[in-house]
């Protein structure tokens, strides 16, 4: 396994006045994103904005295993962050193989440190690599077998003042441009609690429907998760 070191983006913030102004709001609400945070989790600033709280990520992974076909033993996360998700399909026990892709070395060194909390590391394959890139050139990846797992930057914390969020300018990357490259798998889409349905409807290939879910905390939804089945490959 490659194992990356930890940088000087990865903090473990103890007390409030350690934390830059900007996510101060996210460490009051820390050891409900992690159970283990007290533990040494790390995580860069950038990350607070985007990390799946764990019961958020259990019940994901719950669903996701469920939405799958038993025949899909793979999931890659291909937004891994620093790790809310993957760790939580590990512990699942569901998949033989989850794969991360995260394509900045502090944070995937984050992720990395925070599975070992939880006794998952080795359970993960690490990959430091741009997703997109890396599902283009991997041909070994078998679509009757893998399942997508995307939760995206949602281009900061500003997601929250729109009233309907539109998945065409979601920041640094579409909706469209993320489906376009897992469409031939099944796929799961983690995004704003108020994205456009009608988008997220258009995403569905012909013939087939797909299943949007919120997800709530403490009677508050803090995001939705779109279940994508996978279209059809053309052929030449």
């Amino acid at each position: 396994m490659n194992l990356f070191p930890l940088t000087d983006e990865c903090h473990h913030y103890s007390h409030v006045s350690e934390v830059p102004w900007d996510i101060q709001k996210y460490w009051h609400q820390r050891n409900s994103i992690f159970s283990c945070y007290n533990k040494g989790i790390r995580m860069t600033d950038d990350a607070w904005f985007g990390v799946t709280p764990e019961p958020v990520a259990k019940k994901v992974a719950e669903d996701l295993a469920a939405f799958a076909d038993p025949s899909k033993t793979i999931v890659i996360d291909i937004f891994g962050g620093v790790g809310g998700n993957s760790i939580a399909f590990a512990l699942s026990g569901r998949w033989a193989q989850v794969i991360t892709i995260e394509k900045d070395p502090s944070v995937i060194a984050c992720a990395q440190h925070n599975a070992a909390l939880y006794g998952v590391r080795d359970q993960i394959t690490w990959v430091n690599d741009d997703c997109f890139s890396y599902l283009s050139s991997n041909t070994w990846i078998d679509p009757s077998k893998t399942v997508i797992f995307g939760s995206p930057p949602w281009g900061g914390p500003g997601y929250t003042s729109d009233k309907i969020f539109s998945l065409n300018t979601m920041q640094p990357y579409s909706a469209k441009q993320i489906h376009d490259a897992c469409r031939g798998m099944d796929s799961a889409l983690y995004l704003p609690r108020t994205s456009d349905l009608r988008q997220i409807a258009r995403l569905a290939p012909k013939g087939k429907k797909v299943e949007v879910v919120q997800y709530c905390m403490e009677g508050a939804s803090k995001a939705m998760v779109a279940y994508i089945p996978a279209s059809p490959v053309a052929t030449s």
